[in-house]
């Protein structure tokens, strides 16, 4: 198994401009951690929710996909559903928008079935500095490539961050895929 996936055109431009719109034009939230808690020493970034959001059934149908191609060419886990939306998320440098090193399996009903992690570069690399996604699979910290479109594909339970947004706003689309427990 290799640590991480990447699909280099998981959207196109065009549709990661229609995301971002879809995202702005309606409510962003603060981010949470699990259990609607907040610590904006964690995590500071707002989110909006893609089954909030009319239009925005096309992005999961092009995902389901990706996940099932990413599963099959890399991955190889048993996988059921997607049981919750999926997340886009605005990085802002006026926040200094960040996530610190986490998995995204934990607690909760859902939280405790993720399998694979997805997370789709919604923004133009040049349109902000800082942001990159760590990922810790193993010995080594990597960063993701951040072209724009790009999937990055790894199992929920590698520790990953987003390092602080320093100059301009970083947009990240996220979802997981759920299945029964590892053994």
């Amino acid at each position: 198994m290799t640590p991480f996936l990447t699909l280099p055109d998981a959207l196109s431009p065009e549709d990661c401009d229609r995301v971002i719109a879809l995202a702005s034009a309606g409510p962003m939230r603060d981010a949470g951690l699990v259990r609607q808690t907040t610590e904006h020493r964690i995590r500071r970034a707002e989110i909006a929710w893609l089954d909030d959001l009319p239009e925005g059934g096309w992005v999961m149908d092009r995902m389901i996909g990706l996940v099932a191609r990413a599963n099959r060419e890399c991955m190889g886990f048993d996988l059921t559903d997607f049981g919750e939306s999926a997340q886009i998320a605005r990085y802002g440098a006026e926040r200094e928008g960040h996530f610190d090193w986490h998995s995204d399996i934990g607690e909760g009903q859902l939280a405790s079935r993720r399998k694979l992690t997805v997370v789709v570069q919604l923004s133009d690399p040049g349109d902000y500095e800082g942001g990159a996604l760590e990922l810790w699979p193993d010995s080594h910290v990597r960063t993701a490539p951040r072209a724009r479109g790009l999937a990055t594909v790894f199992p929920s339970f590698v520790l990953h961050r987003v390092t602080p947004v320093t100059a301009g706003t970083r947009w990240s689309l996220t979802l997981w895929a759920h299945g029964p427990a590892f053994r």
